[in-house]
């Protein structure tokens, strides 16, 4: 299911692309593996190896491409049953803001009370 889900990411970002020509497209599916490649003339690389241990499946890939405003832009991820996450990312990705200290509380002295019911 992940592997479908990360397909059409890829294909989408494909896609947004109209105007790119194709300067590489390599794929190789198995039944418990598969391999994929895709470099655009407009910068945008993508890969994608993924394998089937068990039940389950473990995606590795990686994205970059240049910004409209000429920054380089890369991603690294992990997809398994801990869900997508992100390796490294250039630039880094944005991370909330921490929780502040009453809500904090709150929440510890909610985890400390459990509800009865």
């Amino acid at each position: 299911m992940k592997f479908f889900i990360a397909f059409a990411c890829l294909l989408a970002l494909a896609a947004a692309n109209e105007d790119a020509n194709v300067l590489r497209n390599e794929a190789e599916v198995n039944v418990d593996s598969f391999k994929t490649a895709l470099e655009l003339d407009n910068s945008v690389k993508l890969q994608q190896e993924g394998s089937l241990h068990g039940e389950e499946w473990v995606v590795r890939g990686s994205q970059a491409w240049t910004a409209p405003e000429g920054q380089n832009v890369g991603i690294e991820y992990l997809a398994d049953a801990n869900g997508y996450q992100v390796l490294s990312a250039n630039p880094p990705l944005p991370t909330p803001p921490p929780i502040p200290e009453a809500i904090q509380r709150a929440i510890e002295w909610i985890a400390a009370h459990p509800s009865k019911e």
